[in-house]
């Protein structure tokens, strides 16, 4: 049976939708605020994604594991950045209300997909 490519994956999807959400609050930011905290927000959101389909291309259980803890530290990254936008009057509490949904959703995606690589008895 042939394995999913991480592209077909639910947990990878997800990332995606969180980056690409991300950036679409982030680049209408002005200047300054898109320089600093843009930048690490869009950054750490990206490498939720990223780390996942690195992990699943290394061609080991341990090097995949080790690559969605990886995007789950990424994920928190990210959750900070957005308190911070928040928090200096970057988002709104709308704005929050459609993207918590994502990272609410996420963060247990990833900890279930950890908990399936690799045979059962590891």
């Amino acid at each position: 049976m042939a394995s999913k490519g991480f592209e077909d994956l639910r947990v990878y999807q997800l990332a995606e939708e969180l980056s690409d959400a991300v950036w679409d609050l982030a680049i209408g930011w002005e200047p300054f605020a898109k320089d600093t905290v843009g930048k690490q927000a869009v950054e750490a959101a990206d490498s939720v994604g990223a780390n996942i389909a690195e992990g699943s291309g290394r061609g080991t259980y341990q090097d995949n594991r080790r690559f969605v803890r990886i995007a789950r530290g990424s994920l928190y990254e990210t959750r900070h950045w957005l308190r911070r936008a928040f928090k200096r009057r970057l988002l709104t509490a709308e704005q929050v209300g459609k993207i918590k949904p994502l990272l609410d959703e996420l963060g247990p995606k990833l900890n279930a997909y950890l908990k399936s690589i690799g045979p059962k008895d590891q």
